[in-house]
């Protein structure tokens, strides 16, 4: 006689894995406690001895997303580190379209999220940055990833497809005579074969980064 499978143990973990996943497939705002059990085959009673409601699953699902950022590793330079960690941050926010906008909102961070910033912050204090600058270095890397991020999901830049359609409708509203920088833009860059919009993301980050150093520069010396 066949056995039934066991269904795996209701853990928290496992909860929060089933929320985002929930939230990928149907977006955030669908995301209802009664709507979680169903997905994890249980009654909606049985998430709340492992989580208090809707408002700490939202924090944990934070965690889950700060959890999957690559640290910024301890074995290579300042710089290194965080243009590694800058382009993970883009990688897992890109994968979960509905994280940004959470992971801005909420204010009870989890271990997962405090041991991120924390080891971010130690890296730049190794590296010789002031407590100040470590702030103003945090900041502007933070808000450069997040920008992008927001701008290219908002454009639907996130695919060369995604880039070719934009321009195109941008072309069939104007004409070159018009408008004579902005299309040449599109002709002679977007729409160049084998153009890809997040390409753009290393490059304006490599800027950054150099700024950074060379304003740390400027600051070791007048010491």
């Amino acid at each position: 006689m066949a056995t039934r499978k066991s269904r795996a143990p209701l853990t928290r973990e496992r909860i929060l894995e089933a929320a985002v996943a929930l939230a990928d497939r149907d977006g955030l705002a669908s995301l209802t406690m009664r709507k979680l059990a169903a997905e994890l085959g249980v009654e909606a009673m049985s998430l709340y001895h492992h989580i208090a409601g809707k408002d700490q699953m939202l924090d944990g699902m934070v965690d889950v997303i700060f959890g999957a950022i690559e640290l910024p590793p301890n074995e290579v330079e300042w710089k290194q580190a965080m243009r590694q960690r800058a382009i993970s941050a883009r990688e897992v926010l890109a994968r979960h379209s509905w994280a940004l906008t959470l992971v801005e909102s909420r204010r009870n961070p989890g271990p997962a999220t405090l041991r991120h910033h924390d080891v971010m912050l130690g890296c730049l204090r190794s590296a010789g940055f002031s407590v100040a600058m470590t702030a103003h270095a945090v900041s502007l890397i933070d808000s450069y990833v997040y920008g992008f991020v927001l701008q290219e999901r908002n454009m639907q830049l996130d695919t060369p497809e995604g880039v070719a359609d934009v321009s195109s409708a941008v072309l069939e509203q104007m004409s070159a005579g018009d408008y004579p920088h902005l299309f040449e833009i599109i002709e002679e860059h977007a729409l160049k074969p084998g153009y890809n919009y997040g390409h753009e993301f290393e490059y304006g980050l490599d800027l950054l980064l150099d700024a950074v150093e060379k304003n740390l520069g400027a600051v070791a010396n007048q010491t």
